[in-house]
């Protein structure tokens, strides 16, 4: 009897163990197909550069090959409402941004919850900048603000569109100093760029790539919305040690599936785009376009998601934006 005992147990513990050998014997066999990217914006633009350089990456580590497909729309919701009703299989990723936190806050109603994407990693974070026109008089965060305050509601900012994260930052930025300036929204960092070099707005605020404009003359730069001046632009100071403390606006990109996605398929994207983005090469072709590689757990990722919605909430309130 001792003896059919232990053999029931054996075979219970094997049975027990069958499924969870079963999953990371899958995870290892994962990819064995092309895997899909979902890229919100057009082609061209920063979101996509990042998601084809980290995927190039990711290519080698999986022998598959990884297609971007280019879903914009909406505010990235007709890119993110695709993903979340993808199967659930890894084989459908989606590469968001701070808009996953504030598009809850923006829209009254979405075609997707955020709980129907599950966080992978963090990809890379980038400061956004603060620029005026060289004919401006502000030479620093403290000279525009006491600007702003002359002109008594004159001053105009520009961001590149309604609910993006610089017009966000533009509103923090007025509600810490108490200043009036009104938004204009282009269509991207780019036109906003050619106005700003016009002198047709008096601050743009917008991504790192316009870095290359302020170091080549044809703008000023005022300084960067990080906590910490980033490696990028150390000669550019921060927001917050420029008068204006508590100010940390952080852009961010990041990897995410269908939730439902097996806890050992996102652990393994979760691994090797860290894997990735510790290549050197990957590093510093993300650096060349402003950004900085990072990586994170999935469970950091998501922290990071509520965090962005609890500091968007007052701002987007306040504000009063609403974009339907």
């Amino acid at each position: 009897m001792v003896i059919g005992r232990r053999r029931l147990v054996s075979l219970a513990a094997t049975f027990a163990l069958a499924p969870a050998v079963s999953r990371v014997a899958f995870a290892q066999a994962w990819p064995s197909r092309p895997v899909r990217i979902v890229v919100p914006y057009a082609p061209g633009g920063s979101t996509d550069t990042v998601a084809r350089i980290t995927a190039d990456r990711l290519s080698s580590i999986w022998a598959q090959q990884l297609v971007i497909e280019n879903k914009p729309g909406a505010g990235t919701n007709i890119g993110a409402a695709a993903v979340a009703s993808s199967d659930p299989d890894g084989y459908t990723m989606f590469i968001g941004s701070s808009s996953l936190a504030t598009s809850r806050l923006l829209y009254h109603s979405l075609p997707y919850a955020i709980s129907d994407l599950a966080p992978v990693t963090l990809v890379c974070t980038f400061p956004l900048l603060m620029l005026v026109p060289n004919s401006s008089p502000a030479k620093s965060i403290a000279a525009f603000v006491a600007f702003a305050r002359e002109k008594k509601g004159k001053v105009t900012f520009a961001s590149p569109g309604v609910g993006t994260v610089p017009h966000l930052a533009g509103e923090l930025f007025k509600q810490i100093t108490h200043i009036e300036m009104t938004h204009v929204p282009y269509r991207g960092d780019a036109p906003a760029l050619a106005d700003t070099i016009a002198g047709r707005v008096d601050l743009q605020i917008g991504g790192s790539a316009m870095l290359e404009q302020i170091r080549g003359g044809q703008v000023r730069g005022l300084g960067v919305t990080t906590a910490q001046r980033s490696k990028l632009a150390p000669e550019l100071p921060t927001v917050a040690e420029s008068g204006v403390p508590d100010f940390d606006v952080t852009g961010w990109f990041a990897f995410f599936v269908p939730a439902r996605t097996s806890p050992a398929i996102v652990e393994k994207i979760h691994i090797d785009t860290v894997t990735a983005l510790s290549n050197s090469a990957v590093k510093s072709k993300l650096e060349n376009i402003g950004m900085v590689a990072i990586g994170s757990t999935p469970e950091e990722l998501a922290l990071l998601l509520e965090t962005e919605m609890n500091k968007w909430r007052p701002v987007i309130k306040e504000a009063n934006i609403a974009l339907d």
